[in-house]
């Protein structure tokens, strides 16, 4: 793994990185709303076509809750959502909109855009954002957990890099 980037944009700071993933877990959380409605209109469907009851509960959100088999595939459901957000951006352009908004970009060490693979590598070490924290161990190269593991990192763009991107 190389400590030094190739890139000439300088590595992201850490209030900028907390800054975005302030702004993206809005529409993170939005994502997973999103996806538990769609969801709950699909089973609801499934229930009123008869393909299995209410399990002895009187409402759909206590049946969902309490019977496993529904339980889990439906958590699933909203969780891969929420992971089809972060890869998609991050392969696509480099850039959730949160990270849009304040003027970072994912990318290799080498200036590229980073695939969909290490785009879903870069998700479970960054831990629900606590992987930024070791940028403020790293002062010097500025690179998080998930940026380690994934010989990838998050620089800060010009205004007139950041234009019209996405």
């Amino acid at each position: 793994m190389s400590l030094t980037s190739n890139s000439p944009s300088p590595r992201a700071g850490f209030r900028r990185r907390l800054a975005s993933w302030l702004y993206d877990a809005l529409i993170t959380i939005a994502v997973y709303m999103s996806a538990g409605a769609a969801s709950f209109l699909i089973i609801s469907l499934m229930v009123h076509f008869g393909i299995f009851d209410l399990q002895g509960y009187q409402h759909l959100s206590d049946t969902i809750t309490n019977t496993y088999w529904l339980l889990w595939p439906n958590e699933l459901w909203k969780l891969s959502w929420v992971a089809f957000f972060f890869i998609w951006f991050w392969s696509k352009s480099g850039q959730t909109l949160g990270m849009k908004a304040w003027r970072l970009k994912v990318q290799n060490q080498d200036g590229s855009l980073i695939t969909k693979t290490t785009a879903l590598k870069r998700l479970l070490p960054t831990l629900l954002g606590l992987g930024n924290f070791t940028v403020l161990l790293d002062r010097k190269h500025k690179l998080s957990l998930q940026d380690r593991l994934t010989n990838t990192e998050v620089v800060l763009l010009t205004l007139e890099e950041n234009r019209g991107r996405l």
